[in-house]
């Protein structure tokens, strides 16, 4: 049987950052990926915040437009803009496939149509299981550490991982790639569009719209499950709506269609055990009030792949130290998102008291999007004040 001193499950923003960390290291890293092409069934608006390339070490090229206008929509299509960044837009075929490509540089070893199955305890190590699509043969794989990073996905109902409001937190996404014969109005390639509105049952939308360098990516997704016919009916009535803003008379060359499934609820409580360790949209490092999870995920591949290094003959403690070190940096933050959102959702009209209050005060959204541990305490008291105002107001 072969042996790995880390196996990889998914080649995302997550599973590529481990593996590229890791090898270049010079640890060995193996990667089981499903997909044929890294990247290619990612439903993805793929904003990346600033500075994510320079952080992670990736070229420019990837990006298509640098994007310094945030807009939030609220429940009555009002618009509030937010000067930032600038962010930057990219797409997951480009994001992933070019961290995989780096990866497999370094000396990381990708294997496409592999199919993870399972994960069986092995001394002070484990066993990976995993379908070979290309000739059907089951295979194994002793690894030290194995870092699970399969998306929203991830199936670990039956591991110490489990977290039994998963599906809680499962969105359902449809999203339009829109090719345009001539560009649209010029605001639409400087900004990142958020819209959140009531929909055509009254279930809670979020929308966006970021600008591609060949197309406008245009999708919504809703907490749970809906009917087929009637998501396709609520992405059509959104689509006409930016249409109207931004391409009204611009002739269409055609419109591909994805679906996916997201993730915004919770974080999983439980991190890593034994010798395994979860990151990305599988662990549920998601921001609940836009979608944005890229960044976590990229993180917490390069924790998973310095906690190996600095555990090497000690896998046990690797995926401890990872636990930690996730925790530490993104879960309570994490959790009291999810915890804003469900709070303007009980009633909507707050979306619109929030906006406003970040587009008239430049100082808050800037220190929110900056990591706790920058924080001076001159922000966090800031940032209380701020809080009490807007509670006070959202009471009323």
């Amino acid at each position: 049987m072969e042996a790995a001193e880390l196996v990889i499950v998914g080649c995302g923003p997550a599973g590529a950052t481990a593996a590229r960390e890791a090898a270049r290291a010079g640890l060995h890293a193996v990667v089981l990926e499903k997909d044929s092409i890294v990247g290619a069934k990612r439903v993805c608006a793929a904003g990346l915040r600033p500075g994510f390339c320079a952080e992670f070490d990736l070229p420019r090229e990837i990006v298509h437009y640098d994007t310094p206008r945030l807009a939030l929509f609220d429940i009555h299509g009002n618009e509030h803009a937010l000067l930032f960044g600038p962010g930057h837009t990219t797409t997951r075929e480009e994001l992933d496939g070019t961290i995989a490509r780096l990866a497999q540089r370094e000396g990381a070893e990708i294997r496409t149509q592999s199919l993870f199955r399972e994960l069986r305890p092995d001394g002070d190590g484990a066993i990976v299981e995993y379908a070979d699509a290309r000739d059907g043969a089951r295979k194994y794989i002793t690894a030290r550490n194995v870092f699970l990073a399969q998306g929203a996905t991830a199936v670990l109902d039956r591991t110490p991982l489990a977290y039994d409001r998963w599906r809680d937190g499962l969105m359902t996404t449809l999203q339009y790639r829109v090719y345009l014969d001539t560009p649209a109005a010029t605001i639409a390639y400087q900004t990142l569009e958020m819209h959140y509105y009531l929909g055509l049952e009254g279930r809670q939308i979020v929308g966006w719209m970021f600008p591609k360098r060949d197309h406008l990516a245009i999708g919504l997704g809703v907490i749970g499950k809906m009917e087929g016919a009637k998501l396709r009916a609520e992405l059509d009535a959104f689509t006409q709506r930016v249409r109207e803003r931004l391409y009204r008379d611009v002739r269409i060359r055609r419109v591909k269609v994805e679906g996916h499934l997201l993730y915004m609820g919770e974080p999983r409580p439980v991190l890593a055990a034994g010798v395994a360790m979860v990151g990305g949209t599988a662990a549920g490092l998601v921001d609940a009030t836009n979608g944005e999870g890229i960044y976590e995920a990229a993180s917490s591949g390069r924790f998973a792949a310095e906690s190996v290094l600095a555990h090497r003959n000690e896998p046990h403690r690797a995926a401890s130290r990872y636990q930690r070190a996730v925790k530490e940096r993104f879960v309570r933050r994490l959790q009291r998102r999810v915890k804003l959102m469900r709070f303007l959702e009980r009633r909507p009209e707050r979306f619109g008291l929030l906006f406003e209050q970040l587009s008239s005060t430049p100082r808050l959204p800037e220190i929110l999007h900056g990591e706790k541990y920058g924080r001076t305490l001159r922000d966090r008291v800031f940032l209380s004040v701020q809080m009490t105002r807007f509670l006070l107001r959202a009471a009323r």
